[in-house]
């Protein structure tokens, strides 16, 4: 049977695409087709430009009180349909049900707050900044504002963005990961129930034309991205060139030190789970352990246990830990870097290489994999895997593996683990990372902290999430002002 392929969301309808060209969406898990996603033609991008410009001129006039209505009953909408939307997350993406369903809390949590739009787009107000002149600074917002987001985390990156979007006033245009749109789709049936006039919020299915489309139109004031680096710099460069606003987030190599004193089977379970949850294609997940004097033996020992030991599978399989990589192409990729790691002179310590999964042979699957003596000037320890392989490296004192964390292109997150609170203040002060973790494997900020990222791994100056998301949805205004009693009526 052929299958119908997606719509797009525009004008606050489901909106059959023109496109030419579709592309399968399949689960990573069996290969098998899902759906079909519209290569959206640049037309259909000017056009719900178009509905966004019109839909912000009412919107923006809308209390902030009234604007953040429809959030809450998104919030409501998303927890009733949950499992649902856990399911689709799974068999379009291949994590876990649990890793999914993780997904969908801290997606609830950034339209929480993001409902606090009235306090955190308040201005300020300062009287007699000379005699008789006040001054006042309010916040005002953008206008159509877009969003491009990766496969990894199909509804918490658009989430990261979205809620603050409209609660600040703008009009909202998404163009979800072409490998991941069912997600967004059921999202906008919710978008749809929860009230938000048509053209506030958005969605146009396609790739790279579509892409181009948003960064070259006049019309779209501000651009968030998240994905490799060397396209986060190419949407950076180009939005920026056209006079847009944008925060682009770009790839990571996030480094773990392990001390000696540090609580081994703790340390074992959270980097296990760091490097090898959502097989990962995380941004945040664990790619690098650098083993500090006597800690070496005994973590390796250990790790490489955790990572023969978990249980790979189906995402809806309950005794599943770790699912398949996104596509064929990414556990190709992935099984190169692992021989390029051996090449380097990399002991491959745990092969994840030529598994199958019993009943899901087709299956995009790489084990838990365990590189030791990864050279620290080589290109594995330099280059983003993005799948479940975790690289050992060792060093003889925490300056030097702090100097090890530093000495890379990427600032996404580096965290430690000890007991010794002299190293981890060391770590936390010298480390140059945006997200820090002290004991944790996934240093992830809740939604009321930016998302920081440093050097290669961002591009822009604020970040999603927290008081950074209202401060890019929004541009300032400053109003001086003298009212002489003389210039008024008298009554």
């Amino acid at each position: 049977m052929a299958i119908e392929p997606l719509t797009n969301f525009v004008n606050g309808a489901f909106v059959k695409s023109g496109a030419s060209e579709f592309l399968p969406v399949r689960d990573p898990g069996t290969t098998d087709v899902l759906t079909q996603v519209p290569l959206s033609p640049k037309e259909e991008v000017d056009a719900a430009v178009t509905a966004g410009a019109v839909a912000f001129r009412e919107w923006r006039r809308t209390p902030a009180g009234e604007r953040i209505q429809p959030l809450f009953r998104l919030k409501v909408l998303l927890e009733q349909n949950r499992d649902e939307i856990a399911k689709i997350i799974t068999r379009e993406c291949g994590k876990t049900y649990v890793e999914s369903d993780a997904e969908i809390q801290r997606a609830i949590e950034n339209i929480e707050v993001a409902c606090g739009a009235p306090s955190m787009m308040q201005g300020v107000t300062n009287e007699d900044i000379a005699r008789g002149i006040d001054e006042s600074m309010v916040r005002q917002p953008l206008g159509v504002v877009a969003a491009i987001t990766p496969f990894n985390f199909p509804l918490m990156v658009p989430l990261w963005f979205m809620p603050y979007a409209v609660a600040c006033g703008n009009s909202f245009l998404l163009k979800p990961s072409e490998k991941v749109p069912m997600t967004m789709m059921k999202l906008m049936e919710l978008v749809a129930q929860a009230g938000f006039p048509k053209g506030v919020i958005q969605v146009i299915n396609g790739a790279r034309d579509v892409v181009d489309a948003i960064l070259d139109h006049p019309d779209v004031r501000a651009v968030s991205f998240v994905g490799s680096t060397p396209v986060a710099k190419y949407i950076y460069s180009r939005a920026t060139a056209n006079g847009k606003r944008a925060q682009c987030q770009g790839g990571a190599k996030n480094p773990i030190i392990v001390m000696p004193d540090a609580d081994m089977e703790t340390t074992t379970r959270i980097a296990a789970d760091s490097a090898f949850g959502c097989a990962g294609q995380r941004c945040l997940a664990a790619s690098v352990a650098i083993t500090v004097g006597d800690a070496r033996n005994e973590f390796l020992e250990r790790i490489a246990d955790a990572a023969s030991s978990r249980k790979v599978g189906y995402g809806l399989d309950k005794a599943t830990q770790m699912g398949p990589v996104i596509t064929g192409d990414s556990k190709a990729r992935i099984e190169k870097l692992i021989a390029m790691g051996e090449m380097e002179g990399a002991k491959i310590v745990v092969d994840g290489r030529q598994h199958k999964v019993s009943g899901y042979e087709d299956g995009n699957f790489v084990f838990p994999t365990i590189l030791d003596g990864v050279p620290h000037g080589g290109e594995l320890a330099r280059t983003e895997i993005f799948g479940p392989v975790f690289s050992l490296t060792h060093a003889s004192t925490i300056e030097e593996a702090i100097a090890m964390c530093n000495d890379r292109a990427y600032g996404n997150a580096a965290s430690i683990f000890t007991t010794s609170g002299a190293a981890a203040r060391q770590f936390r002060y010298e480390v140059a990372s945006g997200n820090v973790g002290i004991n944790l494997g996934v240093p992830a900020p809740m939604a009321y902290f930016p998302f920081s990222g440093w050097r290669q791994s961002f591009f822009g100056d604020l970040h999603a999430q927290g008081a950074h998301g209202f401060e890019f949805y929004t541009e300032t205004k400053v109003i001086i002002e003298r009212w002489p009693k003389e210039w008024s009526r008298k009554f």
